[in-house]
């Protein structure tokens, strides 16, 4: 396996990570979230736990792609591939913020469960929530941003079929938009708009993650000839190395 190949299945992996671990965080968080008295009930703090682990897994995973593709996407352009890399640890450090509120919620409930004043406390959990909700909003929504530019790399050097990151493009400001909505208290999840919004972008992000896991890039993209003629010139010599080397050129 080569390198190029190593990173396209490094990078699609990660992205199917990411999708693993924030919808089983989703799937699990409800009950701090849900309950305005969660911290004066019995409580489900090791639900609650592991749905913050899972969430630091989408983390990880998100900034691993940002570092993963960082070298492919800078054969593209430079200035992308440090936007998208930025983008990546923004929206890894604001994800994280929501964790640390989440399980603030979990120790609030503890110190209640030791003898604390939990009607005093059920404000302050009450907010812990709304950091919680708005973190997620804002970072998981950071990759629109960061979709634009990786989109653009894949769609300039056809390292994936053109309508994958095309999609991403497209759908990119469509979500964006309905996200400054949110905050301008215009638009609100589970609406048509919502699903207009997501949807695209959604399907872009899954197909990547798949795509790049069981096919790889594109070999006979002009970056991926630019590899081959790059390990004709470490291995081989002679007429496929100049081959190699026309083939990159003329692409």
């Amino acid at each position: 396996m080569t390198s190029f190949r190593k990173t396209a299945l490094v990078g699609g992996i990660l992205y199917l990570v990411t999708f693993a671990g924030s919808i089983a965080s989703a799937l699990l968080v409800g009950p701090a979230l849900n309950d305005p008295a969660y911290i004066l009930g019995a409580g489900a703090d090791q639900q609650i736990g592991l749905a913050g682990i899972l969430e630091l897994v989408n983390v990880f995973g998100l900034i691993g792609c940002g570092i993963a593709f960082f070298s492919v996407v800078r054969k593209v352009h430079e200035g992308l591939a440090i936007g998208y890399l930025a983008t990546r640890l923004f929206e890894g450090a604001i994800i994280t913020i929501s964790v640390v509120s989440l399980l603030s919620i979990m120790t609030l409930h503890q110190q209640v469960a030791a003898g604390a004043d939990g009607e005093a406390l059920v404000p302050v959990a009450a907010a812990l929530v709304a950091i919680r909700n708005w973190a997620i909003v804002i970072g998981s929504n950071m990759a629109p941003f960061n979709a634009l530019m990786l989109g653009t790399a894949l769609y300039r050097a056809r390292l994936v079929p053109r309508w994958m990151p095309a999609l991403g493009l497209v759908g990119a400001p469509i979500l964006i938009s309905f996200v400054i909505g949110m905050i301008l208290g215009v638009a609100q999840v589970g609406t048509p708009f919502h699903v207009v919004a997501v949807l695209p972008f959604f399907v872009w992000e899954l197909a990547l993650g798949l795509w790049l896991t069981f096919k790889g890039f594109n070999e006979n993209s002009p970056i991926g000839l630019a590899e081959r003629a790059r390990r004709g010139t470490a291995g081989t010599s002679g007429p496929t190395q100049a081959a190699l080397a026309a083939e990159a050129g003329a692409a």
